[in-house]
């Protein structure tokens, strides 16, 4: 196998994809596909021609994946812009997917990724953005869990807290801003938990309806970012803070406490307080530590700093942060701010502007880069 003629064919062929019609980053999603076949095919018989036969399976590919993304924009335009409030009406088929994708041949991990693709409509790159991992290492994982379940029976769905992992991300993606699909996460948790009696399922769904109400908030008139403390309360959705806080009340009285409902707990405290200066830091923190318990997660740690940082102060919080990889996404960003609050202004200012290089998206980097602005412009004149 000759990885150096595989990468120095990858332009010439998406430019030929592009040119036949395909998006950029559709093309590149299905060159990428094309090249992880090429690596599993090759070895065994190799092509004559090796440009021609990457051309003819990315097109495949990418076709495949525009007829996918148009059956599951067609759910979606069949769904309301805003959930309502109410039991789930009769469902169809695309929770049954969730659970058939998450079959038990399937390492959890893979499992999610396999689903996230083929049924969420999220790109490789989103995918493995997620996962906190390189794009050609989850193109890899995918592809590994397409060919374990080709030739299996879907006979036997796969567990709850895998679809639960899934509905998660595929929320949390639609909720960043890059795919709308946060509210067809809510209908399919929704749906989920008409059919199953289980804390967490009604921990996600809260979790869900929390962050969902604060959605007309998180963005001015002119897009841009507004942070959690600057928001206008008043232009949060009331009717789904209530929902959310009475089905994480019923879940939490069950005494199974889960990382969904440590989450929501979470989401609820910054609900109730009726200005971000009477947020109560202190038990947010002590539901952080409760969640650090159940998941060990890096992400949350990350998280927790900044709560530490407002519950005992800015060097608590940069103490905390010390103690965490600083190549996690958005560490910079904490960083930058916990400094800012210590009143180290020039800190804060680079390493606001270096959070913005890295930032996931483009009204994340925006928010940065004007926050690095902000704090340069005193020590400019």
């Amino acid at each position: 196998m000759d990885e150096a003629l595989l990468r120095s064919l990858t332009p010439s062929v998406l430019t030929v994809l592009v040119r036949r019609g395909a998006d950029f980053a559709a093309a590149e999603d299905a060159v990428q596909d094309a090249l992880v076949e090429a690596l599993r095919v090759w070895p065994a018989e190799a092509p004559r021609d090796a440009k021609g036969w990457l051309v003819t399976v990315a097109w495949r590919k990418f076709l495949d994946a525009t007829r996918a993304d148009a059956a599951r924009r067609r759910r979606e335009d069949r769904v309301e812009e805003e959930p309502v409030p109410g039991p789930a009406p009769a469902g169809d088929d695309t929770l049954q997917l969730y659970f058939l994708c998450a079959h038990p041949s399937l390492t959890p991990a893979s499992a999610v990724a396999l689903t996230l693709r083929a049924v969420g409509g999220l790109t490789t790159r989103q995918i493995a953005e997620a996962y906190l991992v390189p794009e050609a290492t989850m193109a890899q994982r995918i592809s590994r869990a397409k060919r374990t379940i080709s030739g299996v029976r879907f006979d036997r769905p796969g567990d709850v807290a895998t679809v639960l992992r899934v509905l998660y991300l595929v929320f949390n993606e639609g909720y960043s801003g890059d795919v709308d699909l946060a509210a067809e996460a809510i209908r399919l948790t929704r749906q989920l938990a008409a059919r199953i009696d289980h804390p967490e399922v009604a921990g996600l769904l809260a979790l869900m309806l929390l962050h969902h109400a604060r959605r007309a908030a998180r963005t001015a008139s002119d897009g841009s970012l507004v942070p959690l403390a600057e928001q206008n309360r008043a232009r949060w959705d009331t009717a789904l803070i209530a929902e959310g806080v009475g089905i994480l009340q019923a879940a939490l009285a069950r005494d199974r406490l889960g990382e969904f409902q440590a989450q929501a707990a979470i989401a609820a405290l910054h609900a109730d307080a009726p200005t971000a200066g009477e947020t109560d830091w202190v038990q947010i923190v002590e539901w952080y530590d409760e969640l650090t318990r159940l998941t060990d997660s890096p992400i949350v740690r990350l998280n927790r700093a900044v709560a530490v940082g407002e519950a005992d102060g800015p060097r608590a919080g940069l103490a905390a942060l010390a103690a965490l990889d600083a190549s996690l996404p958005r560490h910079a960003a904490v960083a930058a701010y916990l400094h800012e609050r210590d009143g180290d202004l020039a800190t804060a200012a680079r390493l606001y502007a270096e959070a913005a290089h890295t930032a996931p998206n483009l009204a994340e980097r925006d928010h940065l880069t004007r926050q690095a602005a902000r704090l340069n412009a005193p020590r400019s004149r």
